[in-house]
């Protein structure tokens, strides 16, 4: 992850610029406005690896280890060794990978598992990265001297900086000419770090494609089982009955591919078991069983009461769900409801044909 982020970030942001300043010759009346100087830093964050966008500050092994075992032990370890949630951020690097700037358990058949600091070639990445993404649950919440702090404890724990060791954005220079895996980045791609600073101009591969000889073309497909087909009943019966997607008839052998379904035939009693559950859906969604059991009273009177009362009388139950009104079942009013010309006409018309039957 840290290995690909910078050069990504630094092709994205370049080409972000490059759209700017194409947009800065051109302005749009009552459209939008330009950006502070203030909104641009608070927006433009990132450190490069010439630390080009790195802020003062300064941080101690101590403080950090205090921050460390505060906020950032819970998900790494106290020593930052643990795997349970992310991969380990420190380990397997030695005084030699420092000297050479290459890490041999990279190389190591056998090594178990790879850390931050095995794999990660500048220092700024990681600066960048607690700055902006951590802790986990609180991003973008340490200060500048916090990330000083935290990242001096992580240098410490990997034996390249002493316990007294103080990180800021002068020392940050020394750690970098230290760091196990500063070699081990190949910048041969000409995707980083690009012609600013004296990078490839080369990308690293120039193939034609090449059209003979060609592997004849895979046909994929699937099946269920003949045992399985109907385990968990007719997949047809549980799908809409409208747009593209139909779901296999288990109840007979599998069809061709391709071959469209034909729609669900249901029966009068599942027809009106399927209104009777859109309609409570649609009372759910808008709050009515609150107030109102099927069959019982709660706050206002049960629906197979109103049922009753209001046999046929569609438009007076539209007007009485809009508008409200008191006095007819109690004292406690009924306030207007807010819901849709739809809704409103398909619970009264639920209701004057029976309601819950």
């Amino acid at each position: 992850m840290f290995r690909f982020r910078k050069a990504v970030v630094g092709v994205a942001l370049l080409g972000l610029a490059g759209f700017t300043g194409a947009q800065a010759a051109t302005s749009y009346a009552g459209i939008g406005r330009d950006a502070t100087v203030k909104e641009v830093q608070a927006w433009d964050i990132d450190v490069r690896p010439d630390f080009k966008g790195l802020p003062p500050g300064s941080g101690s092994v101590a403080k950090g280890q205090e921050i460390w075992e505060g906020k950032c032990a819970t998900c790494h370890g106290i020593f930052g060794e643990s795997g349970e949630f992310f991969n380990p951020i420190i380990g397997g690097v030695t005084p030699k990978d420092m000297e050479t700037g290459h890490v041999a358990n990279l190389v190591t058949p056998g090594y178990p598992g790879r850390t931050t600091f095995m794999k990660v070639p500048t220092i700024s990445t990681v600066w960048d990265f607690i700055r902006r993404a951590m802790p986990w649950t609180e991003p973008k919440s340490l200060s500048p001297d916090d990330v000083y702090a935290v990242l001096a404890f992580m240098l410490n724990l990997n034996g390249m900086v002493p316990d007294d060791f103080v990180l800021n954005e002068k020392t940050i220079r020394d750690v970098q000419a230290k760091l196990p895996n500063r070699n081990g980045m190949t910048t041969d791609h000409a995707l980083w770090p690009g012609n600013e600073f004296g990078g490839a101009k080369k990308p690293d591969t120039s193939n034609v494609a090449c059209m003979k000889n060609c592997a004849p073309e895979p046909k994929l497909t699937s099946f269920l089982p003949e045992f399985a087909r109907n385990a968990h009943g007719n997949l047809a019966e549980q799908n809409r009955l409208v747009g593209e997607q139909f779901g296999a008839d288990t109840t007979h052998p599998e069809r061709a591919l391709g071959e469209r379904p034909q729609p669900v035939k249901l029966t009068a009693q599942e027809q009106a078991s399927a209104e009777a559950k859109k309609i409570l859906g649609t009372l759910q969604k808008n709050g009515c069983t609150v107030c109102h059991g099927m069959t019982n009273k709660i706050v206002g009177p049960a629906y197979s009461d109103v049922a009753k009362k209001y046999a046929g009388k569609v438009e007076y139950l539209i007007g009485k769900i809009k508008s409200g009104g008191s006095g007819i079942w109690g004292a406690i009013p009924m306030p207007p409801q807010n819901l849709s010309e739809a809704d409103a006409k398909a619970i009264a018309t639920w209701l004057s044909t029976g309601g819950p039957q």
